[in-house]
């Protein structure tokens, strides 16, 4: 059985494939009170679930008529989705941001599960150890390099 936040995750994710579009717009209180669920939940999915590094774009309105709105970067544009997902990594990326960008390629079918399991051994802090700064320097020297040849292929 799934937890709620992947419960959610799977709803919000249908609200896409209903809609065509690559924009959800979902009120916190609407959807907390569909799953019977605190608020807090719906903002731990969509902080962990729909970041950047997943492809997503996240704008927030508190208040009355507030809404959470989603937008789906375009992933249709491979070398596109990959250059955003370049401009997002930077000079360091910590290794669960980096987890975040291979879950978004495995989610838009642009790694098999297995290449997703090969990058995270390569990335992760117990194959890359030495001190943190280094750490996810070298990590995101790593991404940098493997994205390319991902839209190569």
């Amino acid at each position: 059985m799934h937890n709620m936040s992947d419960i959610i995750e799977q709803y919000i994710k249908e609200l896409f494939d209903k809609s065509n579009k690559d924009v959800v717009e979902i009120q916190r209180a609407h959807i907390a009170q569909h799953f019977d669920c605190v608020p807090s939940q719906l903002n731990y999915v969509i902080k962990t679930r729909f970041t950047n590094e997943h492809g997503y774009e996240i704008e927030s309105k508190r208040g009355g008529g507030g809404y959470i709105r989603i937008t789906k970067v375009e992933t249709k544009d491979t070398k596109g989705y990959i250059n955003h997902l370049l401009q997002l990594i930077g000079p360091t990326i910590t290794q669960q941001q980096a987890l975040y960008i291979i879950d978004g390629l495995k989610d838009n079918q642009l790694i098999s599960d297995r290449e997703a399991r090969m990058i995270a051994a390569v990335i992760d802090r117990e194959t890359l150890k030495m001190d943190v700064k280094s750490r996810d320097i070298i990590r995101a020297n790593i991404l940098k390099r493997l994205l390319p040849v991902i839209n190569y292929y």
